[in-house]
């Protein structure tokens, strides 16, 4: 699950996102030590009396002595450059009475909805920090011409598609109402509005990712946007929900709420009969965020949420919520939320159901990597923004390189290449295989570049025998363990699972490889 941005015509921007590496199997802790967040305390105590956003630093790590949030007040983040989730570590006790807001923002909306700036219609929601943006909605065309009207995919590892054109059938598709974006998926796998009713075409359009563990820790999907009408845009995809890790080396009481919510498609769009009225498509909600809490105490009566975002119909927010694909779902899944505590007696609602384990470690270092180097020449920044990274002149025709850089990913593996353009279909592309050493390992792929802004996502799986070099078999539910597969992308943390003689899997994640000696 997360951005270089290539684009062509006038120029190519890349969003590079930084490799992660993802790590699952249920971990059975038996260790009761007192936690410790990490955390130095330079940045003092966090004690808002107003509605407060915090600027996060480069490395998205804020380092509090305590925090206390009381009630009427809302804590939010302006991101990086690099949007990278919200680390938010505490020596102390947290209190959490008010809000601590990482919501995915809503699109705007089109067409008799719309403000009446046209120059605004058909724009994304924005991802919360560590989410990603939603799809932008497709142009409106009298004449309804593909390459204008069709509506933007999300972003992130469960990016929903854009709308498309075409009417209300199942036929040869995936799905009916072609035209409608598809929300992102996370927790589960998010599809079309109404697909279920194509009998056995029911192809994911939003992909689930992650892992339980919140190891790596990333944030909600866009939303696809909706594809343009005769007369009006399409309406553009809700932004993924954000991404938080709060950690208290002493006790975390919450009786407010951490909203991590995925915002909703804008308002204006159709999903029935838009040749009828010139309205554009619907854009879809964004996948619901994630929550990761860790202390030796949990405990308080408030909520956590990490809904997947739906739409705005009516000029009412979040409805026809929903991703299983049945009919007037055209919603985002829901995200993910994990409380790590020796202690944990916490009470207050939540949605998604939270997990739950003994602590584990806040970071890990020397960690597998992967990020792209360049694209078509053109070096990408080693921090990129996701936002007009790389430029690539109008002149540049044809497939051109793109070039993958490894640390500590084994030679011979390769790397999946996803392009999503701002308009039309997301495609994947698989490398030749890594070379040069472990430490340091190269590969490059041929793409062609479609005109226009596009994001490009990456991930390398790969496996390892473990050959007796460590017992695993305690996390394996006492069975021999014979590998372990990695995947890494380009944001985020590690995942890892446990593959045993039996052809079993489990999630673990990679900081308890860790501790436990493997290091792969």
């Amino acid at each position: 699950m997360y951005n270089p941005t290539p684009t062509l015509n006038p120029t190519a921007r890349f969003s590079a996102l930084s490799m992660l590496l993802l790590a699952a199997l249920s971990v059975p802790l038996t260790s009761r030590a007192a936690f410790d967040s990490g955390s130095t305390g330079a940045d003092g105590a966090l004690s808002p009396t107003v509605n407060t956003a915090i600027q996060l630093p480069d490395s998205g790590v804020l380092n509090y002595t305590s925090v206390n949030i009381p009630a009427g007040v809302t804590v939010t983040f302006i991101k990086n450059t690099t949007n990278t989730p919200v680390y938010l570590l505490a020596k102390n006790d947290v209190t959490i009475a008010g809000i601590i807001n990482i919501t995915g923002g809503d699109a705007t909306s089109t067409g008799t909805y719309g403000d009446g700036a046209l120059a605004d219609d058909g724009i994304a929601g924005v991802g919360g920090p560590g989410g990603y943006d939603g799809g932008r909605g497709g142009g409106s065309d009298a004449q309804q011409q593909p390459a204008i009207i069709r509506g933007g995919s999300g972003l992130g590892p469960g990016g929903g598609a854009g709308g498309i054109e075409g009417d209300s059938n199942c036929n040869t598709t995936t799905r009916i109402f072609q035209y409608v974006g598809t929300g992102g998926g996370y927790a589960t796998d998010a599809y079309a509005n109404y697909v279920i009713a194509c009998g056995n075409n029911r192809t994911p359009l939003g992909k689930a990712y992650g892992s339980t563990l919140l190891q790596p820790l990333l944030g909600g999907s866009g939303g696809g946007g909706g594809a343009g009408g005769t007369t009006y845009p399409g309406s553009g995809g809700g932004g993924g929900g954000g991404a938080l890790l709060l950690a208290s080396s002493g006790t975390i009481t919450l009786n407010g709420i951490i909203d991590a919510t995925g915002g909703d498609g804008g308002g204006g769009g159709n999903w029935a009969s838009k040749h009828d009225t010139g309205n554009g498509g619907q854009g879809a909600g964004g996948s619901g965020g994630a929550i990761r809490l860790m202390a030796n105490t949990i405990t308080g009566t408030g909520g956590l949420a990490a809904n997947g975002g739906c739409i705005n119909y009516n000029n009412s927010r979040r409805q026809s919520c929903g991703s299983d694909g049945n009919s007037y779902q055209i919603g985002g899944s829901d995200g993910r939320i994990r409380l790590e505590a020796n202690n944990i007696t916490y009470t207050g609602t939540q949605t998604p159901n939270f997990t739950k384990d003994l602590p584990g470690p806040v970071f890990i270092a020397s960690a597998p990597a992967l990020r792209i180097a360049s694209v078509a020449g053109t070096a990408v920044p080693a921090n990129p923004t996701g936002s007009a990274d790389v430029a690539l002149p109008t002149s540049t025709t044809g497939p051109v390189d793109v070039v993958f850089q490894t640390v500590n990913v084994p030679v011979g593996n390769t790397v999946t290449l996803r392009l999503v353009p701002a308009n039309g279909q997301p495609t994947e592309v698989l490398s030749p295989a890594i070379t040069g050493t472990t430490a340091t390992g190269t590969t490059s792929v041929k793409v062609t570049l479609p005109s226009g802004p596009s994001t490009l996502q990456a991930t390398t799986t790969y496996t390892v025998v473990v050959a007796g070099s460590v017992d695993l078999s305690r996390f394996a539910h006492n069975e021999a363990v014979e590998k372990v597969e990695f995947t890494v992308p380009l944001k985020g943390d590690i995942r890892t699972r446990l593959l045993t003689a039996s052809g079993k899997a489990y999630e673990v994640s990679y900081a308890t490889l860790r501790a436990a000696g493997f290091r792969g």
